[in-house]
């Protein structure tokens, strides 16, 4: 076991953000975290880097285990020494749990450690590596100083052989062998290889390998850094959002680098396609607690699924029953004779036994998106004819042909760089193309969705609500917080101005603008970047049962296989279009239809449905019948404890009391029918029971 998390709870102030988490990563372990946005994920990864302190429980953590963080803050601050040992020199348990919580997180970085910066991107990190670190470096020369030790180890073996030359020394050939053995287990002779294969797999082109570090953008240092955790020697890597500035090649690539890594990772990911692949183990934060799935992502939904469906029917049989009860003791009350009482009674006694089944937690709120076109276009949406397009010097495609039908769901996909987003500009009108055109057919009504998230300085300023009724004027106040909360944003949230909203909010704010158009021709840059797993479901849902036409950027290869039904694939040598979802783009042949049933199968439903009928009669026969036994019963409880009073009020008489033979007569007669009440009172029972 590489690391064991029992019972984390986390404060912020006064507001729990986690609490009962707990579960543990074994060696090797592929392991995904997952969760609604906001849910705690990354807190969790700051408990275990020990960026925060746990307020109660442990986090136990193996002895010398190395551990690499790629953080989603990672691509602002200078690139990390991202690795280190956890050992007794950090004050890290060996196997035990801390005896306070100051220490239960003690796996960051500590100020008299060398390895003072084990973990990237923590706080200190931010100082504790400068630009000067980097400065006047090009990319392959700050991921070449991963294997700074292997280089002094071959620096070592060249000065032996050296020495070797001028002197026979038994001592030197010893330490010349066992260098050798060791810069050979270590990887020294693979390590250029190593490197320029992580380098392409991450669409690090060889032009860029010579480049300046420091000129690189933020995303193209957050995949240098990726790209230097992949070449260490790490027992555990935490990866938060590892896909993000990754093409669907270099994701795929990933896939198959960590599915072989020959260490643990715990992944924070929205890409369900990539966690499918990679995750053996889903981890689950909900409600501020940790649910352990032993399977990857589509296991974790149809597992938590069947789980909540069985603790909703449980819930709901339990309290259907708890009523039955109540009910049947409110009637047995009724009859009002001692014998009813005593059974009333027990089984109050019996229902106080019953252990209660807890109510199911409620989900989290959920995002509300239905998309429905105020007009139909024509069926001819769009063409777009021999488009060519690029910046300065740089070319990004040429000569570009494809038309659009109505209905059709489309995905461009491509590298990095290739020009997906200009392309989608141009379809949407915002940039004009250097050759070709854009014909668009009749009743076109256009939805853009931009993947910046970029509102007009004047929008900026305004709030949420103001920005909603500004575009729509004619929607009442109501009608603007219905739809607001419909996309999550409730109370006072919707007076928080755009400028201080996140991306995943401003995407929510754009959705709703884009469902209140009524657009009948959607065009989506990367939609589901900054969504939650929850929210990518809904939206997939939305665009499925969208009856208009759809255009789309996206990496998330879930979601397109979800949705599309053409795909444009974008290269540098032209479009080149595929008739089906991703499934199909990637295994390059046409999708296997259903077969219609023939009249055998047909007649198999009929006779099946009749079955059914027939079944269904029957029971509806016997429901029928219990319900008119219990009525009769009712009645003949009733008559039979009036006689039983009868029998009762003569015992009392004083001409029956004056008489043996008619006072013996009516007392048989009263231990004949309360006998006879009392099989009564069982069968009643038993039909209520059944």
């Amino acid at each position: 076991m590489l690391l064991q998390i029992q019972n984390a709870k986390k404060f912020i102030g006064a507001e729990e953000i986690l609490s009962g988490v707990s579960f543990h990563i074994e060696e090797k372990e592929k392991t995904a975290l997952v969760g609604i946005n906001g849910a705690g994920k990354t807190s969790v990864f700051r408990l275990i880097t020990g960026e925060w302190q746990a307020d109660e429980g442990s986090i136990i953590c193996a002895k010398n285990t190395r551990i690499g963080y790629l953080s989603q803050a990672t691509s602002s601050v200078p690139l990390p020494i991202s690795n280190g040992y956890l050992d007794d020199s950090n004050n890290v348990t060996k196997n035990e749990p801390r005896e306070n919580s100051k220490n239960a997180t003690a796996i960051a970085s500590r100020e008299n450690s060398k390895n003072a910066t084990a973990i990237a991107s923590c706080e200190n990190s931010k100082n504790a590596h400068e630009n000067s670190d980097n400065a006047g470096k090009n990319l392959y020369e700050v991921l070449e100083s991963v294997f700074l030790p292997l280089k002094k180890m071959e620096d070592e073996i060249r000065a032996l052989e050296s020495e070797m030359g001028e002197k026979n020394s038994a001592e030197i050939f010893k330490r010349y062998d066992n260098l050798i053995n060791k810069f050979k287990d270590e990887g020294g002779y693979e390590r250029e290889s190593r490197l320029k294969g992580v380098l392409r797999g991450l669409g690090f082109g060889e032009e860029k390998w010579t480049q300046p570090f420091e000129k690189f953008s933020g995303g193209e240092r957050t995949r240098a850094l990726l790209a230097k955790l992949l070449l260490e020697q790490n027992d555990l890597l935490l990866l938060d959002e590892p896909t993000n500035h990754l093409d669907i090649e270099s994701i795929a690539w990933l896939e198959d680098f960590l599915k072989n890594f020959r260490g643990a990772v715990l992944v924070i990911s929205h890409d369900r396609f990539f966690l499918n692949r990679v995750a053996t183990k889903t981890i689950e934060i909900e409600n501020k607690k940790s649910v352990v799935y032993h399977g990857n992502y589509s296991f974790f939904v149809n597992k938590k699924a069947a789980d909540r469906a069985a603790a909703e029917k449980s819930f709901a049989e339990q309290q259907k029953i708890l009523k039955h009860h109540e009910e049947v003791i409110k009637t047995i009350r009724n009859f009002k004779t001692e014998a009813a009482l005593i059974r009333a009674k027990s089984r109050e006694k019996m229902l106080d036994k019953i252990e209660r089944v807890d109510a199911p937690t409620k989900d989290p709120a959920k995002m509300r998106l239905r998309l429905t076109p105020n007009l139909k276009s024509g069926g001819d949406v769009l063409f777009a004819e021999n488009l060519s397009m690029g910046f300065g010097a740089k070319k990004l495609f040429c000569d570009v042909n494809f038309e659009i039908k109505r209905g059709e769901k489309i995905a461009v996909i491509g590298a990095n760089g290739i020009g997906k987003t200009t392309l989608i500009k141009i379809l949407a009108g915002e940039i004009s193309p250097q050759e070709g055109r854009v014909r668009e057919g009749v009743n076109l009504r256009v939805g853009y969705y931009d993947q910046s998230h970029a509102f007009s300085a004047e929008s900026e300023k305004k709030s949420i609500f103001q920005e909603i009724s500004d575009t729509y004027p004619k929607l009442s106040q109501t009608e603007i917080r219905t739809t607001l909360a419909a996309f999550m944003f409730v109370g006072d949230d919707v007076f928080k101005p755009i400028c201080a909203l996140s991306g995943g909010e401003r995407g929510r704010v754009q959705l709703s603008k884009i469902m209140l158009a009524g657009a009948n021709f959607l065009i989506l840059d990367e939609p589901t970047n900054h969504l939650d797993l929850v929210s990518k479901e809904i939206l997939e849902d939305a665009l499925r049962e969208f009856a208009g036409t759809l255009i789309f950027i996206s990496h998330d290869r879930y979601f397109i296989n979800n949705v599309a039904t053409k795909i444009l694939e974008l290269t540098s040598a032209g479009l080149t279009e595929f008739f089906g979802n991703y499934d199909y783009y990637l295994e390059k042949r046409q999708a296997v239809s259903v077969p219609v049933p023939g009249s055998e199968e047909n007649a198999k439903k009929i006779n099946a449905h009749h079955e059914n009928y027939l079944r269904k009669k029957e029971n509806d026969a016997l429901i029928r019948k219990k319900k008119s036994r219990i009525e009769k019963l009712e009645t003949e409880i009733s008559q039979t404890e009036n006689k039983i009073s009868e029998c009762e009020e003569k015992l009392n008489s004083a001409e029956v009391n004056t008489n043996a033979d008619a006072a013996h007569a009516v007392f048989s007669e009263k231990i004949a029918l309360e006998k006879i009440l009392a099989e009564m009172y069982d069968e009643w029972e038993d039909l209520n029971e059944s």
